[in-house]
């Protein structure tokens, strides 16, 4: 009988990605190199190994970073949309690419394939906003107080962007970053996480393809690999003005912090605890579709997932009724058929953590409305593979304050306006994603506005997860603050600089200060 690997081409995609049985884990674009401990990658679909990784030491990181050292002094002086036409050339791989790395990206973080390819669609995305965006680095013209002079503002790239990412979204998140990064001027050093390495491998042999084929240097692509300390080997040197960091709040203080230390940035996008309003004037239809994708959507591991309903306690039990119902139709199992819904949780570790939850809630006064539980036998010897389940509970309990990366969804009853189901909404730590599901125009408006959702996304009548490239993606509070994607997110990848040219022959002071000599 073939294993899942074999009849959903696992091998042929390995292949084709250039993810080889014992991989170097340490690169600068076209060289590969390391000399650490190995890293075993087993994929939660089918608890098989995929490959092994060799972890970056520290002699191997300092090569990376004198080299990445060397290459910012060129490429930075690339025109913008020079380097927008490299990014443009990633792009093209990567829709070549799309089928073999989607599948790699289902098999080794074990999100469902339509996800897969999904993650490699934002990659494509991110790179063609990027071009466009290579002959747009603008800065603003100011008036100046003094005659014949002139203001101005420009942007210059910052240097080596150092970029950290989580198992989640392996390849998507490395993609928002690297490609405004490279559009801006700058170098990358990416630490993929440890869960996911060779998605980590199979993206820089692509990005290689394109650095080779233009005669690029070495260094404006690296990778390392290893646990955390790999990861504090860049938070803590100061030759990397920017440290991009995705994944729990824990590791997004630990970040802030060493980087603060060294007066260097951090740009952060970290946990969530993201609800959904329903209101009285609610499409219930839409709700359920928008709440069930949201909750079980990547196993509940999304920074964007679905954790808490609110809903108005005049159509609670009607909505409580739909939801139960829909996760009746869910079926679950390998993520690369495409006819099951909810693939495995990451890991073991993943596994624990979604058990805790369940027990907690009901030792904290909650009521299990869809059972949940660890899924044994065939097609599911990972034991990864869970329940997603339903809770009755309370904002205010300390579990449902805490962000459970599972499928596991809270139903909290509120009663009053949509200023209570704010209030309730607001009333977490985190700050990422939001939404409100009515017709009612000014319920929308309200949750829109400055007394409204806390969050860094606010959404009317669709779900909490799924956002798109063009807007800025990150969160307030304990989500970090950070921003990356679309928008003007570019501007954190550059430094400001403030200029003003004098024309005439004599020198005015500002202030109409007066120095005569």
């Amino acid at each position: 009988m073939a294993t899942i690997a074999q009849q959903f081409g696992m091998t042929e995609a390995l292949e084709i990605l250039g993810v080889k049985a014992v991989n170097e884990g340490t690169s600068t674009g076209n060289n590969h190199f390391s000399s650490g401990d190995i890293i075993e990658s087993y994929s939660p679909v089918d608890g098989q190994l995929i490959g092994k990784v060799k972890t970056t030491t520290a002699e191997d990181y300092e090569k990376v970073m004198q080299t990445a050292s060397e290459a910012f002094k060129t490429f930075r002086l690339m025109p913008a949309p020079k380097r927008g036409e490299i990014v443009r050339q990633f792009g093209e791989k990567l829709r070549q690419y799309k089928e073999p790395l989607g599948k790699l990206v289902s098999y080794e973080m074990g999100k469902s394939l339509q996800e897969g390819y999904g993650e490699v669609q934002e990659m494509i995305d991110i790179c063609d906003f990027a071009v466009g965006l290579s002959r747009q680095l603008h800065g603003l013209t100011m008036h100046s107080e003094r005659p014949g002079h002139r203001m101005y503002e420009q942007y210059h790239p910052l240097g080596i962007v150092g970029i950290i990412s989580a198992f989640n979204f392996p390849v998507a998140v490395w993609s928002w970053n690297t490609a405004l990064a490279w559009i801006c001027g700058d170098v990358c050093v990416w630490k993929p996480s440890e869960k996911t390495p060779l998605c980590g491998i199979a993206c820089q042999n692509i990005i290689a393809e394109v650095l080779k084929e233009n005669n690029l240097p070495e260094g404006i692509s690296c990778l390392i690999n290893g646990d955390y300390k790999v990861g504090e080997m860049m938070t803590h040197d100061k030759r990397v003005p920017l440290v991009s960091a995705t994944g729990s709040t824990r590791m997004g203080k630990i970040v802030a912090q060493a980087c603060a230390a060294r007066l260097g940035n951090s740009l952060l996008e970290l946990g969530g605890n993201n609800a959904i309003i329903v209101t009285p004037d609610a499409d219930i239809k839409m709700t359920v579709i928008g709440a069930v994708f949201g909750a079980v959507g990547t196993a509940g591991q999304r920074c964007t997932s679905t954790r808490r309903l609110i809903i108005h306690e005049s159509i609670y039990d009607k909505v409580r009724d739909a939801i139960v119902g829909a996760y009746g139709q869910l079926r679950i199992g390998n993520p690369l058929d495409q006819n099951n819904h909810v693939g495995p949780l990451i890991d073991k570790h993943a596994v624990e953590m979604y058990q805790k939850a369940l027990t907690q809630v009901v030792a904290e006064g909650g009521k299990i409305l869809v059972e949940g539980g660890v899924l044994t036998g065939e097609g599911y010897e990972s034991g990864c593979y869970v329940k997603p389940a339903i809770a009755e509970a309370q904002n205010h309990f300390e579990i449902v304050q805490h962000e459970t990366f599972a499928p596991v969804l809270y139903l909290l009853k509120y009663s009053g306006d949509v200023h209570d189901a704010i209030a309730i909404q607001n009333g977490v730590a985190q700050g990422l994603s939001s939404a409100i599901m009515t017709n009612n125009l000014r319920e929308a408006e309200a949750f829109l506005s400055v007394a409204g959702s806390d969050c860094g996304i606010a959404n009317v009548n669709i779900g909490t997860s799924g956002a798109e490239i063009g807007g800025a993606f990150g969160g307030e509070k304990e989500t970090g603050g950070g921003r990356e994607s679309g928008s003007d997110a570019w501007k954190v990848y550059m430094r400001r600089q403030t200029n003003t040219i004098n024309y005439t022959t004599s020198l005015p002071l500002a202030q109409g200060i007066k120095f005569d000599l």
